[in-house]
């Protein structure tokens, strides 16, 4: 493969490519159960004004399994006309030819970066990752191109040398969504990735854990509704005031608790969230289903304890 030109720099120096708070956003649909791009719209623009350096759209807490290609595509072109902060589309599947196909269709819907989950259910080897992650993201033209791996959605680890070889031999491979939870090896890759490659957690609860050994900020399901408080957490870490941020942090950890358990998985908590802000956002598709009372309430109880966020539209740093 010849090398894919290197992606633009950020527009602020110092500032990581997609900003430190990324949101994954929720996909809003109505209550009819379908895709509602006026209601995307506007919770990109809200997500815009309350923390968001960025957005993922299509990800795992955007429902990416349940929605269709054209549905994608058409989510991708609205939120990107609609922002102006990085907007990265998730196009990744366990079908290289599909997540090939969808990767130039987001690239020609105006989005600023591709999301690509390792390969589910299949399995494959680190040679088949690797060639996978290689091939998607050549189809991705001069987008930059995010890894992200989660295990324990995956069945499959990226492992350390694949993950390194994608990194200094694919040019636009430039990010990883780290969610496996394992803040050791983070802290070796990241001591040997190329300059100008960047680590995300993407988990907030591991946050300021991946940041203390290499990372740049976060992917995160809370920045729907502490987008600016999680600001000021990752913002002080950066300024070097550590008891600021594990201060801050800790106020945070319920929100981060409330965000995926076992009866309710992510994403069901964060629209319950959102729809206790206000904004409409719809229930789940299946097999996620409709919400409860109970997870109705939590909400209620999380939001009263951390208060609603506040405006905050702070340039990236």
């Amino acid at each position: 493969m010849s090398p894919t030109p290197q992606p633009p720099a950020p527009q602020q120096p110092g500032a990581p490519r997609f900003g430190r708070v990324v949101t994954a956003m929720v996909t809003p649909f109505d209550e009819a159960g379908a895709l509602d791009l006026p209601a995307a719209v506007d919770l990109a623009r809200w997500l815009a004004e309350h923390g968001s350096d960025g957005l993922v759209l299509s990800g795992s807490t955007g429902e990416s399994s349940v929605l269709t290609d054209d549905e994608k595509v058409a989510l991708w072109r609205a939120v990107a006309e609609a922002v102006t902060i990085p907007v990265v589309a998730g196009t990744g599947s366990n079908d290289t030819a599909h997540s090939i196909a969808m990767t130039r269709a987001a690239a020609a819907s105006g989005v600023d970066g591709i999301l690509l989950v390792t390969p589910y259910y299949n399995r494959p080897s680190q040679a088949g990752i690797f060639e996978h992650f290689r091939t998607v993201a050549e189809a991705a033209g001069d987008l930059p191109v995010m890894l992200y791996d989660i295990p324990v959605r995956s069945g499959r680890r990226i492992a350390s040398p694949t993950m390194l070889r994608l990194a200094r031999e694919v040019a636009n491979v430039v990010a990883l969504k780290d969610a496996a939870g394992d803040p050791a090896t983070t802290a070796h890759l990241a001591a040997q990735v190329p300059a100008g490659f960047e680590i995300y957690s993407g988990d907030d609860i591991m946050t300021l854990p991946l940041m203390a050994v290499g990372a740049v900020g976060v992917v995160s399901v809370a920045g729907h509704w502490i987008g600016p408080q999680l600001r000021k957490v990752v913002d002080a870490f950066v300024a070097g005031d550590i008891p600021a941020a594990i201060a801050g942090n800790a106020e945070l950890l319920d929100s981060f608790d409330f965000e995926s358990t076992e009866e309710f998985p992510n994403p069901l908590p964060a629209k319950a969230m959102l729809r206790a802000l206000g904004l409409r956002v719809g229930q789940c598709r299946l097999p996620m289903g409709a919400s409860t009372p109970d997870l109705d309430n939590q909400a209620q109880k999380i939001l009263a304890a951390v208060g609603p966020p506040a405006v905050t539209v702070a340039p990236l740093g």
